[in-house]
């Protein structure tokens, strides 16, 4: 089931910006100027969501020079879509027991 790790997670992915973050970097590791460039975003606001994304574990950084490249950790992601998988499966179960408590 669903944990307090993946709730901060759901809750770092719900916004669109961030979520289009992550889209990008599942592709390839981007640095700052990358990410403003193909979101078009402010350079303020977009440190703000990496910072929310950071803090969620969700992108971890690494530094190079003057900059600083981000890159996704697969193994959150993966975490979290095993935690759906079994919510789902639990939903499923439900329905095909057709449980449900009475009034």
């Amino acid at each position: 089931m669903l944990t307090s790790v993946d709730a901060e997670v759901i809750r770092a992915l719900a916004d669109p910006l961030r979520l289009r973050i992550v889209e990008l970097l599942a592709e390839e590791t981007l640095c700052t100027t990358h990410l403003v460039e193909e979101t078009g975003a402010r350079q303020t606001n977009l440190s703000n969501h990496l910072r929310v994304l950071r803090e969620a574990g969700v992108v971890e950084t690494e530094p190079c020079g003057r900059f600083t490249y981000y890159k996704l950790r697969p193994e959150v992601l993966e975490a979290l879509a095993g935690s759906f998988t079994e919510l789902g499966a639990a939903a499923r179960a439900t329905v095909e027991a057709d449980r449900k408590r009475a009034c």
